[in-house]
């Protein structure tokens, strides 16, 4: 919206050129997303307290988070408004890939949104039933795949890029859809999964956006895509926009999540931030990176598939408690410590990530 008014006053001022640049934008678009969500923190979470929408807790989870029943959730909401305001406001609206990322983000929001109002508004303990919250996000992921592979007009869109590998990058034609489908159906399920501590999962995400803000700029540049050896996509380097809101919105919540929290996400955030980290490996062609990046995300989920497969089979566990953050607090470890020690891992996993770029 910006970037169509600056180009209007342009003409009379020249400093609106500035607007041309993805970078500037880049930085505006988080520093608004975490200027308006520090803004609006406290007046969704005061809302929040009025309504009485509380976090239900676990009984047979670890002890100290019974102090944690009560907490206003459903805090997601405020990192959707920062993020759609902060995209709208910087990003070229002209772009597709933005709008797929909206999408995406937005859709999984709402089938959040329906779960935890379900579980905290309904008191209806087992919130959105788990077949049509699937079926729901099955039709988001796979419409997004039908439609990138359908309306694609450059081979690199749908090549599948390999970390450590220059030469090869197989055409996975149809196959691109049902990659998409997992991906984003599953690096949002994985997010939703880690939220189960203060901070836990948000700055983690915060660190992965972050990185695909730089992979999306490189992927959109054609100088260094080539250098790098990794496709140009001519649409991606706008994605730099949303990653850097989806940053910034991040930050502003962690603001009032880190421990102790005085709000909590709630599938409303988690299911769509997870689902936007997916969409947006998807759309840079990097869903190996997301694996490598997010390796906090993936552990939790392992975990979590190990320990019921575990019980199933053999009627023994494998951890003291799944996800594996609570196997943690149950040998004895603060929750602060689990908290960092994981956000020291993702920034590792991270840097690990873009190293690979270089690599091959």
């Amino acid at each position: 919206m910006l970037v169509w008014l600056a180009g209007f006053l342009e003409q009379y001022i020249h400093a609106f050129a500035l607007f041309d640049y993805l970078t500037f934008r880049a930085v505006m678009s988080l520093l608004t997303a975490l200027t308006f969500g520090l803004w609006i923190g406290p007046k969704v979470i005061h809302r929040l307290q009025l309504l009485q929408v509380g976090q239900t807790v676990r009984d047979d989870g670890p002890k100290s988070h019974l102090v944690k029943a009560g907490t206003p959730t459903m805090g997601g909401l405020m990192i959707l408004a920062s993020v759609f305001l902060s995209t709208l406001l910087w990003a070229r609206l002209d772009n597709q890939y933005v709008w797929i990322m909206l999408y995406v983000f937005g859709s999984y929001a709402l089938i959040g949104f329906v779960d935890d109002y379900r579980k905290v508004v309904r008191k209806n303990t087992d919130g959105l039933v788990a077949r049509w919250k699937y079926f729901w996000q099955s039709v988001v992921a796979l419409s997004v795949g039908i439609f990138i592979y359908v309306t694609a007009d450059n081979p690199a869109q749908t090549q599948l890029v390999i970390p450590f590998v220059k030469e090869i990058m197989p055409q996975l034609g149809w196959l691109f859809i049902p990659l998409t489908y997992f991906v984003i159906v599953g690096s949002s399920n994985a997010v939703n999964l880690t939220d189960g501590l203060d901070g836990l999962a948000i700055m983690p995400s915060v660190l992965v956006a972050g990185a695909f803000a730089l992979l999306a700029w490189v992927t959109g540049n054609s100088q260094f895509s080539q250098y790098l050896f990794i496709p140009y996509v001519h649409q991606a380097s706008e994605l730099m926009v949303v990653c850097t809101a989806l940053s910034g919105a991040g930050l502003a919540f962690l603001w009032f999540n880190t421990y102790p929290a005085q709000v909590f996400m709630g599938d409303v955030g988690s299911l769509s931030i997870g689902a936007a980290l997916g969409a947006v490996a998807v759309l840079v062609r990097e869903e190996f990176l997301l694996v490598i990046m997010g390796g906090v995300f993936v552990a939790e989920t392992v975990s979590v598939i190990l320990q019921v497969g575990s019980y199933k089979l053999r009627k023994k566990r494998i951890f003291r408690m799944a996800p594996i953050h609570h196997h943690y607090e149950l040998k004895g470890w603060p929750e602060t410590r689990v908290i960092v020690r994981f956000w020291i891992i993702s920034l590792i996993l991270v840097l690990i990530g873009l190293v690979t770029l270089k690599v091959r």
